[in-house]
């Protein structure tokens, strides 16, 4: 079986290397990428799983890729993690707000940043036990397999982590799922603390959704449902 492949898009030599170096230890390939105004390029060439993403890079910043990636046919399916220094909370809420999987600040472990990485790769694979290939509710289509959603017959394009909550909502269909109860599910790790986390990416969702999405409701202080009728 052919290794996953990773881009990591960071300019300081040395966060590169160590980035490399775990990754390959936890048995991914690696390509770097020290240019912002290269990077594109790079993951259009590669063809990666997975992006690494640096936000402050020389050339172009790691918002702008990550918005262009997000946008590209070819590219928009591959999740992104963005990495930085800057930990406020509204420098995450920005980066989910165009399409990153995760976001991880610096100084960060990169054994957690290894166990992120694999539970974002296994989002977008059946569950464990799943029988069904499609599953629907109404005129919304789910087809895991090839993960991909169809809304009256139109294809609709979700990052891996979109997909994941959406499966997730309508195989508990009916039933309330807290915010806690998805960073669980969809996440895969522990994210105390980051539930808006699941609010900026339902919000994403809806809208993708179009008038979908309307059948995804907020139940208030507790979390999320969609309407089976």
């Amino acid at each position: 079986m052919a290794k996953k492949k990773i881009v990591i898009i960071e300019d300081e030599a040395d966060i590169r290397e160590l980035l490399e170096f775990h990754l390959e230890q936890a048995g991914y390939a690696t390509v770097g990428c020290d240019d912002g105004a290269a990077a594109i390029d790079v993951v259009v060439q590669e063809e990666p799983d997975l992006i690494i993403l640096d936000i402050m890079l020389p050339g172009m910043v790691g918002t702008e890729i990550c918005k262009t990636l997000k946008q590209g046919d070819d590219t928009k399916r591959i999740p992104i993690i963005m990495l930085t220094a800057k930990g406020e909370e509204i420098d995450r809420v920005v980066g989910f707000e165009l399409g990153a999987d995760d976001y991880v600040t610096k100084p960060f472990s990169p054994r957690e940043l290894v166990l992120r990485i694999k539970a974002i790769l296994k989002r977008a694979q059946p569950a464990p036990g799943e029988s069904q290939d499609v599953i629907r509710l109404n005129d919304i289509s789910v087809n895991i397999p090839k993960h991909e959603v169809h809304c009256d017959g139109e294809p609709v394009s979700l990052t891996a982590t979109e997909f994941s909550l959406l499966r997730t909502l309508i195989q508990r269909r009916g039933r309330v799922q807290s915010r806690e109860m998805l960073l669980e599910t969809v996440w895969g790790y522990d994210y105390a603390g980051f539930t808006r986390t699941v609010d900026t990416h339902m919000r994403r969702l809806r809208s993708k959704l179009g008038k979908s999405g309307d059948r995804i409701e907020t139940v208030r202080g507790v979390g999320y449902r969609i309407k089976e009728d």
